[in-house]
């Protein structure tokens, strides 16, 4: 606490009014970075930009923070998450995981709207997204997730999304 009252030049009492503990204030910079990752994820799906363009956005930001794990907050993030007991950081990673399940779905949804992709299977290709990733971020807190792993699960995952698109004969 004494580094974060240093490096930000407020007095011990300044920043015990706003939080109690190093806990507190790492939890409102998640929430707040999640609230901007999400953010732009709904007005891109709002805006109806084009599905490919959104879906590739999102599969290239999820792959950049897999292969930029080290020394990142999302390391952190995975770290803290671990080190604490479940019902500590429960109903936290369950907003969390809410958050992420309804910017994917919304994501997949955006391109049923668009006539993109049929309307099947839409939540359960959300959820299978959401594990691969998380599972892709326990490997990566492991040490034992490489380049190849990493493109080799989003390919399965785009193949998941080609399987429900509607094509269009010519």
């Amino acid at each position: 606490m004494q580094d974060i009252i240093d490096e930000c030049g407020i007095s011990r009492g300044g920043i015990y009014i706003y939080f109690a503990s190093v806990d507190e204030i790492f939890m409102e910079v998640l929430k707040q970075r999640n609230k901007e990752r999400f953010s732009s994820i709904s007005k891109s799906v709002h805006d109806q930009e084009p599905f490919d363009m959104v879906l590739s956005n999102y599969m290239n930001k999820q792959k950049q923070r897999l292969i930029n794990f080290e020394n990142s907050l999302f390391r952190a993030y995975c770290e803290y998450i671990f080190s604490k007991p479940k019902t500590a950081v429960q109903a936290f990673r369950d907003v969390q995981l809410d958050h992420l399940r309804s910017s994917v779905t919304s994501i997949l949804m955006l391109g049923v709207n668009q006539g993109v992709l049929r309307n099947e299977n839409i939540v359960r290709l959300a959820n299978h997204f959401i594990v691969t990733i998380d599972g892709l971020s326990v490997l990566a807190l492991s040490y034992a997730l490489s380049q190849d792993i990493i493109d080799g699960q989003f390919a399965i995952l785009d193949e998941m999304v080609d399987n429900i698109r509607k094509h269009q004969n010519f």
